[in-house]
């Protein structure tokens, strides 16, 4: 990937990852389906200026959604929610990243 915006869509933001930022300095992203660990590193590093320790990833498959009014459908399989892939990424000691400016 070219471009280090192009690899991460969009921050993970649960009661879990907040857990583990606190806890463990992990955070959690939601990344590009075709970027490596590598890109994926890069990337963090790039735009936030911090160290990475280490990279896991994740794919999930899209589930199938229910269509509305389910049993009156014609078709009762009509579409599935899209595939993503979620990124743990553990940072170094001392480092963090904030996602949201407070005041």
């Amino acid at each position: 990937m070219s471009n280090v915006y192009e690899v991460i869509h969009a921050p993970v933001v649960t009661e879990k990852s907040a857990e583990a930022i606190e806890s463990d300095n992990v955070y959690t992203f939601i990344v590009d389906r075709k970027a490596n660990k590598i890109e994926i590193s890069r990337a963090v590093e790039g735009i936030w200026d911090v160290k990475v320790r280490h990279v896991r990833t994740m794919q999930y498959r899209g589930k199938a959604k229910r269509a509305l009014m389910g049993r009156l459908s014609k078709n009762p399989k009509l579409g599935r929610r899209p595939a993503f892939k979620k990124a743990v990424v553990q940072l170094a000691e001392g480092d963090h990243i904030e996602f949201y400016e407070v005041g």
